[in-house]
């Protein structure tokens, strides 16, 4: 069950927004929801959850109630993950709203395996969607491009690539900088790209608990790294805020990004915080 600390306003707020291209709001940690000018909603990983304390302590609010999401046409998950594929944060929004589930093929064995969702919840299995790398496929009016994604921690992470008339959105999940970057950076135009950032810290091991030092996201040399090769307008680091012991300065940047020609500019949002790609 999951419970918001901040009510309704969230899901209003994007239920209601009209934008003239593409409106992308920050959920906190890697999720993000997208809406189109026709009315296209998508949410990236979106997780709710708390983790799993004392290992994994979330640091900011639950911004919604999955609940009280009425209108979504598709939910994508970058891996398999907890934070990224989690059925008590997902699995209501396919319910309210009849969305389809596109995942890689690790990620929907815990949704349809380990956490069955069609059995928990108001899910049917035909909402499932295995995608990999090279598909392109229509959701409303986003093309939707399954790219790779280089996560060292994850068993079959991809990226994603949201194209609209408007301007190109790139969700990297996990993703550390990768070789095949500069083709992805070549092969699309991408106005506002999302890479996770993160510090290294020292947090319980899964099995014994004992303090291990921990890296899963980019530090600020990698994640310049990616987003140079990937040719990025504007970069917008993620999940700097999410874990204890792993939360970063995402204002230190500034001074990474500033030589490089890509990305052009630094984006930086807060939980809650909307941005627009208008071309």
């Amino acid at each position: 069950m999951v419970h918001s600390d901040w009510g309704d306003w969230l899901p209003e707020a994007v239920a209601d927004a009209d934008p003239d291209g593409v409106a992308v709001w920050y959920l906190g940690c890697n999720g993000f929801v997208l809406k189109g000018s026709e009315g296209t909603t998508l949410f990236v990983d979106p997780y709710l959850g708390t983790g799993d304390p004392p290992r994994t302590v979330r640091m900011i609010p639950v911004p919604f109630d999955p609940r009280d999401v009425a209108e979504a046409d598709a939910v994508f998950a970058t891996h398999e993950h907890t934070d990224h594929v989690h059925g008590p944060s997902q699995a209501p929004i396919l319910a309210e709203t009849g969305a389809d589930f596109y995942a890689p093929e690790d990620s929907l064995a815990v949704a349809r395996g380990e956490e069955a969702w069609h059995e928990h919840y108001a899910v049917s299995r035909d909402q499932y969607r295995k995608v990999e790398e090279g598909d392109t496929f229509e959701v409303g009016e986003f093309t939707v491009h399954v790219e790779v994604a280089h996560d060292p921690d994850a068993t079959h992470p991809v990226s994603y690539v949201f194209e609209h008339d408007a301007g190109t959105v790139f969700h990297g999940g996990d993703t550390k900088p990768s070789d095949e970057f500069a083709r992805v950076g070549e092969e699309y135009d991408v106005d506002l790209g999302v890479l996770a950032f993160g510090t290294v810290g020292a947090i319980p091991d899964k099995r014994t608990r004992e303090p291990k030092r921990t890296r899963w996201y980019n530090d600020e040399n990698q994640v310049v790294e990616a987003a140079s090769a990937l040719q990025f307008d504007r970069l917008l680091p993620s999940h700097w805020d999410m874990w204890k012991g792993l939360t970063a300065d995402p204002t230190a940047l500034h001074h990474h990004v500033r030589s490089f020609e890509y990305p052009e500019r630094l984006e930086l949002a807060e939980i809650g915080d909307r941005v627009d790609v208008d071309g």
